[in-house]
């Protein structure tokens, strides 16, 4: 699945899984737990068992700016 900056389809995240964010090469993950950017730049982090990958994009160097939480599952 291919998807543009605005991010993954939320109706494909996996339940309880309110974050999404999209790393500079253009892949999109769903996270379990709030992600934190990388000290290093181009990723986001988070535990692995809380990190699964939701579709590919276009490589995005605004990457940080891609974090944002599910709609209606609280303030952002």
């Amino acid at each position: 699945m291919s998807v543009d900056a605005t991010g993954p389809d939320w109706s494909q995240a996996p339940d309880g899984w309110d974050w999404a964010a999209q790393d500079e090469d253009g892949r999109w993950f769903w996270y379990g737990v709030k992600p934190l950017a990388s000290v290093g730049g181009g990723v986001w982090r988070a535990p692995s068992r809380a990190q699964q990958l939701a579709c590919a994009g276009r490589p995005n160097s605004q990457w940080e700016g891609t974090l944002h939480r599910r709609p209606g599952s609280g303030v952002k």
